[in-house]
C-alpha cells in the first residue's frame, strides 16, 4: 500500500503543468509617488529599475514617437522634465513661472525630432489685492533655446483648456483631434485643412469621438499616422446613440467606421496585432470587459468582473493579458481570453500617471 501511494504521488508530480500565462517580453512604464517612474519587466512582472524625477511627483507622462523619451509634467503643472529612457536620466527640465506670474501647463506634445513642444498653458498673475487668471494659450516652446517662440491663435477663436494634439509622422502637420480634426502646417502654424467626422456617412447625426483616457493619448499599437478609437453617432431613424470603432488615417484623411451596438461608457484599447480591441465599461456597481473582433467587425464577448471604482485598461505586449490600473499601488492582471483574474503587481507607492506598454520589437525598430 505504501509503495502504491508513493507511486501515485510520483505520477501526479510528473504530470506537465500548465504554463504560466504572461504578457510578453515588453517593458511597462508607470509613474508614481514619491518621485519615480517604475520600469517593469513584463515577462517576470518584477520592477527592473526606476527613473527618478527631479521636478517632483510625475503626473502626465508623454512618450515620444520614437519611444526614446518621456516628457513629464509634474503634479503642480509647472515643471516639464525630459527623461531619456535608455540612460534612465533627466536630460532637461524647465519651468515657465517667473516673478508674480505662475504658469501652469495642462498638456504638451513633442515634435518628432525633439526640437520643440506644443503646450497648452494658463497664467495666473498675482496682484496686490487679487489674482488675475489669464486665457488658456497654445504655445510653441523651443527646447534648445529654452523659450516660448510662438503663441498660436486658437482655431476658430475658440479657447480650449485641453486639446488632443498629434503630429504627422514627418512632423510637417499638426492635428487637433476632436469631432472635427483641424490640420495645421508646422512652419507658421496656419490652418490648412479641416475634416468634419460627422460627414463620414450620409444620414448619420452628431458624431462624438473619444481620444485617449486617463494619461492621455497612447498610440503605441497603432501604425504611424493612424488612430483607432471608439466613436458614437446619432441614429436619426431609431433616435438613439450608437457606438462603433473607427480607424482613422490622418495622412490620407480616410476613416473606416462600423457600429458595434448601443452607445455606452466603454473605454477602448487596441491589441498589438490590431485584429482585436478591448473595452472597459465602468459605472457604479457595474464593471465589464468587452472584446471586439476588428476583422469581423463585431463584439465577440463581454463579461462582468469585480473591478474597482477608478480603473483604466491596457493590453499586454502579446495581447494575452489585460492590465487594470489607476488609483492605488497595484496593477491587476486578467486573462484576455477568459477575463479570469490572474494576479497582481504591487508597487512601492501609489501610481499618478498613465501606463505605457512598450513591446520589445517596437522599441528596437524605432530609429
Amino acid at each position: 500500500m505504501v509503495a502504491l501511494v508513493a507511486l501515485t504521488g510520483a505520477f501526479v508530480s510528473a504530470q506537465p503543468q500548465t504554463p504560466r500565462l504572461t504578457g510578453g517580453n515588453g517593458t511597462l512604464y508607470i509613474g508614481g509617488y514619491p518621485n519615480v517612474i517604475w520600469i517593469i519587466d513584463e515577462a517576470t512582472e518584477k520592477v527592473a529599475g526606476t527613473i527618478q524625477t527631479k521636478t517632483g511627483i510625475p503626473r502626465r507622462l508623454t512618450l515620444s514617437r520614437d519611444l526614446k523619451r518621456f516628457y513629464n509634467i509634474d503634479a503642480t503643472n509647472e515643471y516639464v522634465e525630459v527623461l531619456d529612457i535608455a540612460s534612465r536620466a533627466t536630460i532637461d527640465s524647465f519651468r515657465l513661472t517667473e516673478g508674480n506670474k505662475r504658469v501652469r501647463i495642462a498638456s504638451l506634445e513633442p515634435d518628432p525630432k525633439h526640437q520643440y513642444l506644443m503646450m497648452i498653458t494658463r497664467t495666473a498673475t498675482r496682484q496686490r489685492d487679487r489674482v488675475e487668471i489669464g486665457a488658456s494659450e497654445l504655445q510653441q516652446y523651443d527646447l534648445k533655446e529654452h523659450k516660448i517662440i510662438r503663441t498660436v491663435p486658437w482655431p476658430d477663436g475658440q479657447e480650449r483648456d485641453q486639446a488632443n494634439l498629434m503630429f504627422s509622422p514627418d512632423g510637417k502637420l499638426l492635428y487637433f483631434l476632436g469631432n472635427e480634426i483641424l490640420i495645421f502646417e508646422t512652419e507658421n502654424f496656419t490652418q490648412v485643412d479641416k475634416w468634419d467626422l460627422s460627414s463620414l456617412e450620409e444620414g448619420l447625426g452628431q458624431v462624438s469621438v473619444t481620444f485617449g483616457g486617463f494619461g492621455g493619448l497612447d498610440s503605441v499599437n497603432d501604425e504611424p499616422g493612424f488612430l483607432t478609437t471608439t466613436l458614437t453617432v446619432d441614429d436619426p431613424v431609431q433616435h438613439r446613440r450608437m457606438m462603433g470603432v473607427a480607424r482613422i488615417d490622418l495622412v490620407k484623411k480616410d476613416l473606416e467606421f462600423y457600429t458595434m451596438g448601443p452607445a455606452g461608457g466603454v473605454n477602448f484599447v487596441l491589441a498589438p496585432d490590431r485584429k482585436r480591441g478591448y473595452g472597459l465599461e465602468s459605472t457604479v456597481g457595474r464593471y465589464q470587459f468587452w472584446t471586439f473582433d476588428l476583422e469581423q467587425r463585431k463584439v465577440i464577448s463581454r463579461a462582468e468582473f469585480d473591478g474597482r471604482p477608478r480603473m483604466s485598461l491596457k493590453t499586454s505586449s502579446n495581447g494575452r493579458i489585460l492590465y487594470i490600473y489607476n488609483a492605488g499601488n497595484t496593477i491587476d492582471l486578467y486573462d484576455a481570453a477568459t477575463y479570469r483574474y490572474l494576479r497582481t503587481i504591487t508597487l512601492d507607492g501609489d501610481v499618478t500617471t498613465g501606463f505605457y506598454v512598450v513591446p520589445r520589437q517596437a522599441a528596437t525598430a524605432k530609429p
